[in-house]
């Protein structure tokens, strides 16, 4: 179980689960996985500045949820519509 936390304390595991997110999110829009991109790679821009082996896993997993949780909000606020604004079609794609 030690060999497995120590992989999570390397700061390359958390830019690279950003990127594999980052991809997620290309495939399925909705800002579904941008949080958690920029919550890892928060976690391992912050793993790179101090070394890795300073945070415990627990730490990480705490930061990770909490950025990813900060970074959701921020994106639904400054790319919701405006108040009061409903978004209509006024065509159907099966329509030809």
């Amino acid at each position: 179980m030690e060999q497995v936390a120590a992989y999570w304390e390397l700061w390359w595991v958390w830019c690279a689960a950003a990127l594999i997110l980052a991809i997620l999110e290309v495939l399925a829009p909705g800002f579904v996985f941008l949080g958690f991109a920029f919550g890892a790679l928060a976690c391992g821009i912050l793993l790179a500045l101090l070394g890795s082996g300073t945070l415990g896993l627990p730490v990480l997993v705490f930061l990770f949820a909490a950025l990813s949780l900060i970074c959701w909000l921020l994106m639904r606020r400054f790319f919701a519509l405006p108040t009061g604004q409903v978004k209509t079609f006024e065509t159907d794609i099966n329509d030809d």
